[in-house]
């Protein structure tokens, strides 16, 4: 295990799974700027390591995947200027994780909050614990949260649900989230961690290129149709053909056993 931000962000890897957590726990692993700094290393060691092909961001404890931004931080949002600089100084956290090639899995439990949920909606998947709760509590704070965020949420939830979620400020359980589209799945908190490694294991087991594929072509999709990039999604469906991992698997299918797939 790597330690990052002071030991407030760890990574490990196992099993072609890289695992980011976010270890303030004291503070239901509230996100200061360094944990947005640390995020970005372990993203970028992630990014360049071969045997790391899925991503699962965690909080440490049962209390919270991350509750939202550092209270003890807020001074840095105390006006609109210092809004723009605390947004100046965690860009680069909340891009890297955005654009990030491989994909990602946010496991909960417990709360989910703020510019928490926002993390947990930038990851591809979202597999919940019963007991998790999710909310944007912004208007009861007098604040109010960026456009990227804003239309992360609408693209999953719609636009009737979202304003129910940013007006109200009010918190939804774990089955409410899953109903209106906000988690993919929610599992027993006994089960969580188990069925996001499996989970997990399942995505790494699959070949690489095809997973990167996929993942750069639903992206592209959720754009306006004036923003999609379709030579880039040609030239790596290409990619994938031209693959050996794509003569391997039509290999392993014939003989009747698991693929092995190498990346390339």
């Amino acid at each position: 295990m790597t330690a990052y931000a002071d030991g407030l962000m760890l990574s490990e890897i196992e099993d072609g799974i890289g695992l980011i957590t976010f270890n303030q726990p004291e503070k239901r692993n509230a996100m200061s700027v360094g944990m947005w700094d640390g995020l970005v290393q372990i993203l970028d060691a992630f990014e360049h390591d071969a045997a790391v092909r899925v991503v699962v961001l965690t909080g440490a404890g049962n209390r919270a995947f991350v509750s939202g931004a550092d209270v003890s931080q807020f001074e840095r949002r105390s006006d609109a200027d210092a809004r723009r600089e605390y947004d100046r100084l965690t860009r680069d956290g909340r891009a890297r994780l955005a654009g990030f090639a491989k994909p990602t899995i946010a496991r909960i439990r417990g709360f989910c909050l703020g510019g928490g949920l926002g993390i947990a909606m930038q990851c591809d998947l979202r597999i919940a614990g019963v007991d998790s709760e999710f909310g944007f509590p912004g208007a009861r704070l007098g604040m109010a949260y960026g456009f990227d965020l804003v239309s992360t949420l609408v693209s999953l939830v719609g636009p009737a649900h979202a304003r129910m979620l940013l007006y109200t400020g009010q918190r939804i359980d774990s089955a409410e989230a899953q109903r209106i589209g906000l988690v993919n799945l929610v599992v027993e908190d006994p089960e969580l961690t188990e069925r996001v490694l499996d989970l997990a294991r399942n995505i790494a087991d699959n070949a690489p290129l095809s997973v990167h594929a996929l993942k750069l072509t639903v992206n592209e999709a959720a754009k306006d149709q004036s923003e999609r990039d379709h030579a880039t999604i040609d030239a790596i469906i290409d990619a994938c053909f031209d693959s050996e991992d794509f003569h391997e698997g039509r290999k392993a299918f014939l003989e009747k056993r698991m693929p092995r797939f190498n990346g390339w």
